[in-house]
């Protein structure tokens, strides 16, 4: 190989460059060389920037032109030299070189070379497994499992359990599989991709603070309290308890948090009024509750209470969650669309259904509990 390149440079230079790069490559294939080693080859060799970006299996490195790693989250350009891993795929391998700066024959041989061998990595390390694999999700939030089985198969669903800065989510569903989500390392990258629903108002009666920004695998947008919003996005089609976004191995723990977060969920019908998505990280101390009442138990007496009222007046349990998740009384109506004064009356009738105030601050968190020991109450 190294006397056809060198006889060939004598001949044509670019022929002989790319068949060295050719001979490069393949050296690296059977030296079986990670993903990192490879885009350094296609830096070195090109004398520019390269980068390797695959979304579906969340890889992303960067390497100068003088071999050292240095990632950026800056948009690729365009009119960059680009390679896809598979046929008629995507653009994932690129030259940062520009258009003037003239592409040569030999940089689409290193493109070529580099995204075939990429792919065999690839391949061999991460698979071809979709990121809600079952029996790698089973086997992350499994507790239980040893830890070797959960490092392979995070990698298997595209997370980096070395990395220090990693972090994923896990959500429980009120009916499907569980869920592993990959949080963004910050907020300007987006939320966790993959969870959305309409936007509510409030958890179930009690409304926890909504903090300023959640990581989280499509990109979630900042949620009103609890409920995640996708615009555009038509309603769920199940309820979602969503876990803190915490390190790849602490799994588990979000997975239990996201099981609790699951009991707060509600329907969103007349019936069932709530939020169908909750964040456990923005319920804080409401939690707790979770622990006091055990799912299909008796149910508490004012939950007892607010069920037979609502047996009496259709209209009664949305009104209550309305006026439980909103900050006035004027805020209630408009959220249910009657004028103030019919809230103010069906609220006379509700209190002497439930035999309790609601207007009142102490009468309105006593509702709040109740509605939300209602949930918690669900079997």
């Amino acid at each position: 190989m190294k006397e056809l390149a060198g006889r060939l440079t004598a001949l044509d230079p670019d022929a002989g460059a790319a068949l060295r790069v050719i001979g490069y490559f393949d050296r690296l294939a059977e030296s079986r060389a990670g993903l990192e080693a490879l885009v350094r080859g296609a830096a070195v060799l090109s004398g520019c920037a390269a980068r390797l970006v695959d979304a579906e299996r969340r890889v992303r490195v960067r390497v100068e032109a003088d071999g050292t790693r240095r990632d950026s989250e800056s948009p690729v350009d365009p009119a960059w030299p680009a390679a896809a891993l598979t046929p008629d795929g995507a653009p994932a391998l690129w030259l940062e070189r520009t258009a003037e700066a003239g592409h040569s024959v030999v940089d689409a041989v290193i493109l070529e070379r580099a995204a075939g061998v990429v792919r065999l990595v690839l391949d061999r390390t991460r698979g071809r497994l979709p990121a809600d694999d079952p029996e790698s999700v089973e086997t992350l939030l499994d507790a239980t499992a040893p830890e070797a089985a959960r490092l392979h198969a995070a990698r298997r669903l595209g997370l980096d359990p070395a990395d220090p800065a990693a972090r994923a989510r896990a959500v429980a569903p009120a009916d499907g599989r569980p869920r592993v989500l990959a949080a963004p390392r910050t907020p300007a990258e987006g939320r966790t991709r993959s969870v959305a629903a309409p936007r509510e108002s409030g958890t179930s009666g009690l409304r926890p603070g909504s903090p300023a920004a959640h990581p989280d695998v499509d990109p979630l947008p900042a949620p009103a309290p609890s409920v995640p919003v996708r615009p555009g996005a038509g309603p769920p089609v199940e309820r979602l308890g969503v876990g803190p976004a915490v390190p790849v191995l602490d799994l588990p723990r979000s997975w239990a948090a996201a099981r609790t977060a699951l009991r707060f969920t509600a329907e969103g019908s007349a019936q069932d009024p709530g939020p169908r998505v909750v964040y456990a990280d923005e319920l804080g101390g409401i939690a707790l509750l979770a622990e006091l009442v055990a799912p299909g138990a008796e149910p508490p007496p004012d939950v007892h209470d607010l069920e037979t009222a609502a047996a009496n007046a259709p209209w009664l349990l949305t009104t209550l969650h309305a006026v439980a998740a909103t900050t006035s009384l004027r805020a209630a109506a408009t959220e249910i669309n009657v004028h103030h004064s019919t809230l103010q009356d069906r609220l006379t009738h509700a209190e002497s259904l439930l035999g309790w105030p609601v207007r009142t601050p102490q009468g309105r968190l006593r509702l709040q509990l109740a509605l939300t020991m209602r949930h918690l109450a669900r079997p």
